[in-house]
């Protein structure tokens, strides 16, 4: 590789690996595999960082004695929920804090994820900062379905909506299948005829047999603004109805209250999203959260049992057990 030119990805690919195996597993020094190489310390390093960004090279941190682990065996006696604790400073910003959630929960989710299985998506904030930091893994036969509908009074959603998707299926190289509907129908009557439409159930048929679901948490009273509850999907009288049932947050536009209940909440019945029922069918039910503000809507998707893993900052872990 005369002056550490990469003359095509393969190359790449095959230089990364090479650094890689060099680094990790015997043990050289940059200035070592620069040499071994004959290329320079820097293009060492970048090589390094595409076969981590890529994923050929997957870096787990295990420790039995740290506080982090005692929260995460914590979590799970309470919850029966494996936790996946991101260390995050207790000065940090709302947003900084779920931009690193976001960074460390798209390295995790290639682990959940593989050939012929089916990961259904629920559109927001969360997802949207996860999807930008997604490690390409390839699959075949895998596909990417959308868990409830978009669009409001204002827009489609198809925009904000479909860029998520299709981050994800460009990232695993997987199938994206939309769900062209409201987020919320203005009468649950039509809800129920468009429920009963062949190309409606086709998609409710997929979601039926995903493999995982991946969704955040929303909540009215985020530091960070839940997509849901600031860009007009609800009025005030929704906002009204909601303060009523004394709802606390949502799943996939579900909403649900401390306890995790969420029956005679009226949005509900109008609301796109999959019923909990559906959900909890699911055998691993991912949930990415940062931030102690979402504390509540986390507990209350905790009791409704619609989580078996979960990936959150520390302030906010440390929260939930104390």
């Amino acid at each position: 590789m005369p002056n550490g030119v990469i003359d095509s990805h393969s190359d790449k690919t095959r230089d990364a690996l090479r650094a890689a195996h060099l680094y990790y597993l015997q043990d050289l020094t940059m200035d070592a595999i620069a040499s071994e190489l004959r290329t320079s310390r820097s293009s060492v390093s970048r090589l390094l960082s595409f076969a981590r960004s890529t994923g050929l090279v997957d870096i787990q941190i295990k420790s039995p004695l740290d506080q982090i682990t005692h929260i995460q065996q914590e979590i799970y006696s309470r919850f029966a929920v494996s936790a996946h604790i991101v260390p995050v400073p207790d000065h940090t910003s709302e947003v900084d804090r779920l931009e690193r959630v976001a960074l460390s929960a798209a390295r995790i989710l290639g682990s959940f994820f593989d050939s012929n299985m089916t990961m259904g998506i629920a559109w927001g904030s969360t997802m949207s900062a996860v999807s930008r930091h997604l490690v390409s893994k390839k699959t075949h036969n895998a596909q990417i379905v959308q868990l409830n509908g978009a669009a409001n009074t204002r827009t489609t959603g198809i925009v904000y909506a479909s860029e998520i998707l299709q981050r994800f299926g460009d990232a695993y190289g997987a199938y994206v299948q939309h769900f062209p509907v409201p987020a919320f129908f203005d009468e649950s009557t039509t809800k129920d005829a468009f429920w009963r439409e062949r190309s409606t159930r086709r998609v409710l048929e997929i979601q039926g047999r995903m493999d995982v679901a991946l969704f955040g948490i929303g909540s009215p009273y985020a530091d960070v603004p839940s997509h849901v509850y600031t860009t007009g999907y609800l009025d005030e009288q929704d906002f009204d109805a909601l303060k009523t049932a004394g709802v606390v947050g949502d799943v996939a536009t579900i909403f649900l209250r401390a306890d995790g209940s969420d029956s005679g909440i009226p949005l509900n019945a109008r609301a796109t999203g999959p019923d909990f029922a559906t959900l909890r069918q699911v055998a691993r039910r991912v949930c990415v959260s940062s931030g102690i503000s979402k504390l509540d809507a986390l507990r209350g998707a905790l009791a409704a049992q619609l989580i078996t893993d979960l990936i959150v900052d520390e302030s906010t872990a440390r929260a939930l057990v104390d």
